[in-house]
């Protein structure tokens, strides 16, 4: 459940929100991602606008990040991850991993092991 930008969807807030099954804390954990996309990617969300997510590589329409432009280029590339690109680390990516060094850790080691 490594995802092409490099978050664990495991242990992502929103896959997890998803799952929870009280609606107390659901909502609660909803909230808290709203306050966390807006301290680190200063996007204005609601509890609401954490819509439901299945991980990145669903294909279903669960799926929070779905206008995120790292997991479109990998897919129109036929990349299981943005670690076997050519291009690799692109623009896109540097600037994420400003906010997430972990998922460049995780490219890294993708990027280490023989294809």
């Amino acid at each position: 459940m490594i995802a092409y930008c490099g978050l664990n969807c495991l242990t992502c807030a929103i896959y997890l929100a998803t799952r929870e099954r009280n609606k107390t804390k659901r909502h609660q954990m909803r909230v808290e991602i709203a306050e966390q996309i807006k301290k680190h990617y200063g996007q204005e969300l609601s509890s609401a606008d954490v819509a439901d997510c299945d991980g990145c590589k669903t294909e279903n329409d669960r799926l929070f990040c779905s206008d995120c432009q790292m997991r479109t280029c990998a897919k129109q590339k036929d990349f299981e991850s943005c670690a076997y690109c050519d291009d690799y680390a692109c623009e896109k990516l540097e600037k994420f991993f400003i906010t997430d060094t972990e998922a460049k850790k995780r490219l890294e080691r993708i990027r280490s092991r023989p294809r």
